[in-house]
């Protein structure tokens, strides 16, 4: 997993290329100067925590359970519900479906659309 001099770490899983943002403003350049539109989005509903991207270059409509459940595990992983003692919620839609109105913070969006799914957060060690 290489992400030496970039903002974002990148890993593979199930055949699927997962981006995981490390700060506010380099959560803004992943989902708004990398991501493309037709890529999966991901983030914990509620604490500060990094955007995930899973690049979806074949354009499906959805992704497999288990590469969805992965990035959602590291949604709530890289963000403040880390400790959390259950299941955490987090938000999944398409990249297009992710807006940064004026006067937002870095890092701070807004969604059209999502779904939610919970799950364990789980590291990068945790695969």
């Amino acid at each position: 997993m290489g992400s030496k001099g970039r903002g974002y770490r990148q890993l593979e899983f199930g055949g699927f290329e997962i981006l995981v943002g490390k700060a506010d403003a380099d959560n803004d350049r992943l989902t708004f100067g990398i991501a493309e539109p037709r890529d999966f989005w991901f983030h914990v509903a509620g604490p500060a925590g990094s955007h995930v991207v899973v690049r979806n270059p074949d354009g499906l409509e959805e992704l497999p359970r288990p590469v969805l459940e992965r990035a959602a595990e590291l949604a709530a992983w890289h963000s403040k519900a880390r400790g959390a003692r259950g299941k955490v919620e987090v938000h999944v839609c398409r990249v297009a479906d992710v807006r940064k109105p004026r006067g937002f913070a870095p890092g701070q969006v807004q969604l059209k659309r999502w779904e939610a799914v919970r799950v364990y957060p789980r590291g990068l060690e945790d695969a």
